[in-house]
Parts: C-alpha cells; structure tokens; sequence
C-alpha cells in the first residue's frame, strides 16, 4: 500500500515536471532536427559559401537547442514516469512455484502415492 502511493506520489510530481517542460521539450527537438539539417547539407555543400551560410545555421540552431536545456528535465521525468509504469504494473509479493516451502513437500508426496 506505501509503496503505491510513493508510486503515486513520484508520477505525480514527474507528470508535473513534464508538463511545465513541454514547451521546452519541443523547442530542442525542433532545434535538433534544424541542426541535423543543417550539417548534412554543410558537408554535401559544393561552394564555400554555402559551407559558411550552413554553419551559421548550424550555430544558430545549436544555440537555440543550448536555450533549451530545460528540456532535459522533461526527458528525465518522462523516464520517471515510465519506471513508475512499470512499478505500478508489477504483481505483488507472491510466492512463486520455486519459494513454495510447500512445493517440494507435495512433490515427494505424490512420489510416496505413486510407489503403493
């Protein structure tokens, strides 16, 4: 029961950490993607001025991905909440068919039956 509500607990202040960085989240994949454009077309550049004018792209987008660091922090809370998922789901303490103390005892049991 403690353990669910520190489940509880843990996602819910994750899910507010996300979403308060969901704007931010955005903007660096979007930045990302710009930069990830930007040097492709840098190397397959054939002038040195378009090399130049790609590297400036590429600056201004690695700066604007550098603005977004927040962003981090969304990523970080939405593994939390994928751990926290994954918690949640888990059966709860239970004795499998090996911890069964009883397991081995209904096991030579049924030999002992067999043998008369």
């Amino acid at each position: 029961m403690l353990k669910k509500i520190g489940l509880l607990i843990a996602g819910g202040i994750a899910s507010i950490v996300l979403l308060a960085n969901a704007g931010s989240l955005v903007g660096l994949a979007i930045s990302l993607v710009i930069l990830y454009y930007a040097f492709k077309k840098f190397l397959k550049a054939p002038s040195a001025v378009r090399k130049v004018m790609w590297a400036i792209v590429g600056l201004i987008a690695l700066s604007v991905s550098a603005a977004n660091m927040p962003a981090i922090a969304a990523i970080a809370a939405a593994y939390v909440l994928y751990v926290v998922y994954k918690k949640w789901n888990e059966p709860t303490e239970t004795i499998t068919k090996q911890e069964d103390p009883f397991a081995n005892f209904e096991k030579q049991w049924n030999e002992l039956q067999k043998n008369y």
